[in-house]
């Protein structure tokens, strides 16, 4: 067993890593370009939800019904008429990019953490390389990707996109596996 306070060089280091790797595949890859689509009549659509009220820090549904009413005949053909779907709304303003970065790296430092915890619970030191790859790649990746699938599943990202945020979760549980693996305690 490994103490995670043993493990703190990789934890920040990997963490770092995954920070840097996704920048660049996020603004300098075109990997993620045609992720979004702009509305059509974007101004009349925008001047209609702020006429309807509709505020931040929500999720919308529509056209919203209950479990009870879902299959009522009036429910039903709203469903067939549609659109169908979920609108999210964030806080009106310039995009926060500073924020969300914060975020994001702090995002980055907990899945480390639990990657060194895994890892240092099933590994010993002086474990070979590639076990500890093995071990701490897979959790990061199941901590950067499997729950992309979920909005696929349930929010109705179109599967092409997930399947990118897949990609990018496989990336990074590489460079994770990869820098625990050379950081290992000896």
């Amino acid at each position: 067993m490994v103490p995670l306070t043993a493990l703190w060089l990789p934890i920040l280091l990997s963490a770092v890593i995954v920070f840097v790797a996704s920048s660049i595949m996020h603004m300098v890859l075109p990997i993620h370009k045609g992720d979004y689509h702009k509305i059509p009549e974007e101004d009349r659509v925008l001047d209609s939800l702020r006429g309807a009220g509709v505020t931040s820090g929500r999720i919308y549904f529509f056209p919203y019904t209950t479990h009870k009413e879902m299959k009522s005949p009036a429910v039903v053909e709203r469903f067939k008429r549609g659109p169908v779907g979920l609108l999210t709304l964030i806080p009106s303003g310039p995009p926060k990019m500073g924020k969300n970065l914060v975020q994001w790296f702090l995002y980055c430092i907990f899945i480390a953490i639990f990657v060194g915890y895994l890892t240092g619970r099933t590994r010993n030191p002086g474990t070979a390389y590639l076990e500890v790859f093995r071990i701490a790649g897979t959790t990061a990746f199941l901590g950067y990707a499997a729950a992309q699938i979920q909005d696929s599943i349930w929010r109705a990202q179109p599967w092409t996109v997930t399947v990118k945020h897949v990609f990018d979760g496989l990336i990074y549980g590489l460079l994770t596996g990869g820098t625990f693996g050379w950081l290992w305690p000896r």
